[in-house]
């Protein structure tokens, strides 16, 4: 599993970024990126969005 983040809903707020135990996710001026080298897919990033934007999906 990885997350899947809809840029569309995304306001770049950084509260996934902050809340992920293992600093997989990482804020950029206009993205929020996974390294999915370091996502465990606790979902914890997905609890921590306020607006609905991340969703775990299965890796390819």
């Amino acid at each position: 599993m990885a997350v899947d983040i809809t840029k569309s809903k995304c306001v770049y707020c950084g509260g996934c970024v902050a809340a992920c135990p293992v600093l997989a996710l990482t804020l950029f001026e206009t993205r929020v990126v996974c390294d999915e080298a370091k996502c465990i897919s606790c979902g914890t990033c997905v609890r921590a969005c306020p607006m609905q934007a991340i969703k775990l999906k299965n890796k390819k």
